[in-house]
């Protein structure tokens, strides 16, 4: 009897102290902290992609957290050092993602199942030098080229320009008609090279075959490709806007979509997103960089933008993992380049896109060669910056105070005074 009583008193402990099974599940649920600069995004993650995630995998509880972009880097460094950094990490593209990968803080990923749906230009600007390793999983690009107003297209029964040739008859036509033919001003000097130089030059240096020949040291920028580039690009200068030297980004804007005057705005697709809040009724599509004759090869800059990779001191690798893995699937290809306009997964999976004009530029990756801007990867490690010097000259050969040549040799100058292979053209 004083044995039942006692085994009666030892069930009713466990009973007591046992977990339910809703507890059981709570304590057997995983949680991953994403770092990440896109605080914009919250709503998007926390709405729509986490919850697709955790549809396949509910035992993992992801949050999002992203403090004002300005603060990332310093915080996301401290936090690494300090070992108190979330379990994946958003990860900008080239030297600041590579060197968290010299220190030691991602893991690479060269074996993680569904990488190889990203190629060589995905993948440039998370990879070492040496191409030994890949240390983030690519998001998103964006794309540049030309958006237009498709309203005074059709006023003046324009076509889309398809070469060198049609493009500067259209701007000679929206000139003489009284718009402004491209909307773009010098004053804040990135817009020239970004926009302009960076937009048109792939077609002029055959995309990847030029901007890997400036790191190999094979060509310059004072020659071939690189070369004509700034010299197609002297020839926008009558079709700016009036005063564009004085003109900013913000002007520019505002010419295209608010007040309707230009015809033609050099962009990329991140501005998709902006432009139809600044005017819903906007009737935009967009058109590629055009090719110098017809039936050349065409050449877009697919530019990298986001990826994202795993701290090497998560005490959750397997399941951040899997949550990169599932970053390489269609399903979220889909879910992120549809909920960001403009903002294309740098995935092989073909999409067809909500928006009409993400669309249109998405299609240009079927139709072209890709490639990324010529100065992003390694080139502007050194002083002067390679990028720097593109927006400075870039804007005074549009300005007239520079000739073509003249700025392909102070840009060739800058990088043959401190890249080796260069230094010797």
């Amino acid at each position: 009897m004083r044995k039942f009583a006692a085994l009666l008193v030892i069930l009713a402990l466990v009973v007591a102290f046992a977990p339910t099974v809703s507890q059981t599940q709570a304590q057997g649920k995983v949680k991953l902290v994403i770092e990440s600069w896109r605080n914009d995004d919250t709503v998007l993650w926390e709405d729509v992609i986490i919850p697709a995630f955790n549809a396949h995998y509910p035992d993992i509880e992801v949050t999002f957290v992203a403090p004002p972009p300005a603060e990332y880097n310093a915080a996301l460094n401290a936090k690494l050092e300090g070992g108190t950094a979330g379990d994946l990490i958003t990860c900008r593209p080239f030297d600041l993602s590579l060197d968290l990968f010299n220190k030691g803080y991602l893991l690479s990923l060269n074996d993680l199942p569904g990488i190889e749906h990203f190629g060589d230009v995905a993948r440039s600007a998370w990879i070492t030098d040496d191409g030994s390793d890949v240390f983030c999983v690519p998001m998103a690009s964006v794309i540049h080229g030309f958006m237009y107003n498709v309203d005074i297209f059709e006023e003046l029964a324009l076509e889309v320009p398809e070469t060198e040739a049609e493009f500067f008859e259209a701007l000679q036509t929206i000139k003489d008609a009284g718009y402004i033919p491209l909307a773009m001003g010098t004053h804040d000097l990135w817009e020239a090279a970004t926009m302009g130089y960076q937009n048109i030059g792939p077609t002029y240096w055959k995309g990847e075959e030029g901007r890997l020949g400036l790191i190999n040291g094979t060509v310059g920028y004072n020659e071939d490709g690189f070369l004509e580039a700034f010299k197609v690009l002297a020839r926008w200068a009558p079709f700016l806007p009036d005063g564009y030297q004085a003109t900013t980004y913000s002007d520019a804007q505002n010419l295209f979509t608010v007040l309707e005057e230009a015809a033609i705005y050099p962009t990329g697709s991140w501005e998709i997103g902006v432009f139809g809040l600044m005017n819903p009724d906007l009737n935009m599509s967009a058109f590629k960089p055009p090719v110098v004759n017809e039936g050349d090869t065409c050449y877009i800059s697919d530019h990298v933008d986001i990826a994202m990779g795993v701290n090497a001191a998560s005490p959750h690798k397997e399941e951040a993992l899997k949550f990169l893995e599932w970053m390489t699937t269609q399903e979220f290809a889909q879910i992120y380049s549809d909920a960001l306009p403009g903002f294309f997964s740098l995935s092989d999976h073909e999409l067809t896109l909500e928006n009409p004009v993400a669309q249109e530029f998405i299609s240009w990756r079927g139709q072209c060669e890709t490639t990324i801007r010529s100065s992003y990867q390694i080139l502007s490690r050194g002083e002067p910056n390679n990028e720097n010097d593109l927006w400075l000259y870039s804007a005074e050969v549009l300005n007239g105070t520079l000739s073509p040549e003249e700025a392909a040799n102070k840009v060739q100058e800058g990088l043959a005074n401190w890249y080796e292979p260069q230094m010797n053209r």
